[in-house]
């Protein structure tokens, strides 16, 4: 059931990311499971019409992962069921010079979906409490206080209207591999990698514990955080339509009512 799959991804304050299996399939068929997902999406398109025509909320869905972790193909792949008027996605790379400027917020909040509208993150401002805290670009009393800048934030999100739902693609090291070479073997796919994969890729238990202690942290009740079996992507594709429609649900949206005297009206 798609409620189960939902408590079975959801963080916790006592999360151990050994506890959950990159290559989880929940018992799924992959070819049933790609049919299922045309189903949940048809739900998910109704509903984001809904949202759409009503204006009164607006999703933002955070997507972060290890490199080659399927942030790309998230969104290639189940965003294309959705109007792209109403779907709005921000991709956050190094920090331009202006971007430095401001406080480490500043960029993101700029993007903010607006009411109505599907925002998609990838990459966020969790960026100021992974890559900043291995690679060491500020002191440890730093990162950590950004925690709590983080909950204050995103409560502020959902207080004005905005769904926060944060995905984490939790895909194991052996599947990195094999998909950074998979780059590298293919010229079509070459541009994607760069020798600085291979630096990060060296830190990878730092970062696991970095993304650990990070849902920990800001997994909260208005903005929680999901752990999304990553290495099958037709499962990875399945649990996030899944998540989405859960939340859609939750949001309920209703379409405005209509202008009177339309009963029966015939254009002439």
């Amino acid at each position: 059931m798609a409620v189960d799959v939902v408590k079975r991804c959801r963080a916790t304050a006592r999360l151990d990311l050994a506890d959950h299996d990159p290559r989880e399939t929940f018992g799924w068929d992959k070819e049933a499971a790609k049919l299922e997902l045309d189903e949940v999406m048809g739900e998910v398109d109704a509903l984001q019409t809904r949202l759409f025509a009503a204006e009164e909320h607006a999703v933002l869905v955070v997507l972060q992962a290890m490199d080659a972790g399927g942030k790309d193909g998230t969104i290639r792949t189940v965003m294309r069921y959705l109007n792209p008027a109403g779907v709005d996605v921000n991709a956050f790379g190094v920090p331009s010079d202006e971007e430095r400027a401001h406080d480490y917020l500043w960029r993101v909040h700029h993007h903010a979906p607006t009411k109505g509208t599907i925002g998609v993150f990838n990459r966020s401002h969790y960026e100021d409490v992974l890559v900043v805290r291995v690679k060491e670009f500020v002191p440890e009393g730093v990162w950590r206080r950004r925690y709590r800048h983080i909950r204050e934030f995103e409560r502020m999100l959902t207080d004005e209207g905005t769904h926060v739902v944060k995905l984490f693609l939790n895909m194991s090291a052996d599947e990195q591999r094999d998909r950074m070479q998979d780059r590298i073997d293919d010229p079509t796919e070459r541009w994607k990698f760069r020798m600085g994969d291979l630096d990060d890729r060296a830190q990878w238990d730092q970062y696991q514990a970095a993304f650990r202690d990070a849902l920990r942290e800001t997994s909260t009740s208005s903005a929680p955080w999901y752990v999304v079996p990553a290495d099958r992507k037709w499962v990875r594709n399945l649990v996030v339509a899944k998540i989405l429609l859960h939340h859609l649900r939750a949001i309920d949206p209703q379409l405005p009512p209509s202008e009177e005297g339309l009963d029966g009206l015939v254009i002439p």
